[in-house]
């Protein structure tokens, strides 16, 4: 099974915007870059990683805002650091890196999908009970969650796997966008210029992503379909996705 044809609609709209910069004068062109920054997280990969993100967490909002904004940082982190040299010495990012960025990315998806199946086979998502919560007696289980709400905040485990997963996907897409801008526009300052403006737009578009996406699932005419089927229909689609993105589908 193949998904390119997820692809192709946001690729055309990518090429239609490069196709801007052609001769365009530097505050064009910075606007193009915005412009691209702040569609960057509507590509199937980062969907399909921020839906796994949320769904593990039980669609909370702010949770999620809070999940977007530090797979942005991560994403445009890696972005900046790794984009901004390669355009400065009009150099490129090793293929096996990229290579090994995107087999990462395809990995953890897997895994994120997985985790989703597994948590709402054991009812994890079902209405009125918190993801994290535990079967068993009330008290018992404000007990266990207090535990694991502690463990989990002294770990930083969410925040870090967002973060984490932001520079996987930064890493992977860095070679790309630094060759376009280097080939786009003439100047390596006017590149470098545009990139500091991509970077961070596309951190702003995958918070205000994975903020919507939380509030939509949540309503209450969606909220009881979200945790019965939308829930582990988006597990499943991910494992498979997974594993066509890693090669193995």
């Amino acid at each position: 099974m193949s998904f390119d044809f997820l692809f192709q609609p946001v690729e055309q709209i990518d090429v239609w915007l490069e196709g801007l910069f052609a001769g365009a004068p530097l505050l064009v062109a910075l606007l193009i870059a915005l412009a691209l920054g702040l569609r960057h997280a509507s590509d199937p990969d980062h969907l399909v990683a921020v839906t796994s993100l949320v769904a593990v967490d039980g669609g909370d909002v702010r949770g999620a805002a809070r999940l977007g904004a530090w797979w942005g940082a991560g994403h445009a982190s890696a972005l900046l650091l790794i984009g901004i040299p390669v355009i400065l010495f009009k150099s490129s990012v090793p293929a096996w890196i990229e290579h090994g960025a995107e087999t990462a990315v395809g990995v953890v998806i897997l895994l994120l999908a997985l985790r989703i199946v597994a948590k709402w086979v054991r009812g994890d998502f079902r209405a009125g009970r918190h993801p994290h919560e535990s079967p068993g007696p009330p008290a018992h289980r404000h007990l266990h969650h207090s535990e694991e709400r502690d463990h989990s905040h002294s770990n930083v485990r969410t925040p870090r796997r967002a973060l984490g997963i932001g520079l996987l996907h930064g890493l992977a897409g860095t070679g790309a966008v630094a060759l376009l801008l280097i080939a786009a526009l003439p100047g390596k300052l006017e590149a470098a210029a545009a990139l500091a403006v991509f970077a961070p737009m596309s951190a702003v578009s995958m918070t205000l992503c994975t903020t919507a996406f939380a509030w939509l699932l949540t309503r209450p005419l969606i909220d009881p379909l979200y945790r019965t089927v939308l829930i582990p229909s988006f597990g499943v689609f991910g494992v498979f996705f997974g594993f066509w993105y890693v090669g193995l589908g």
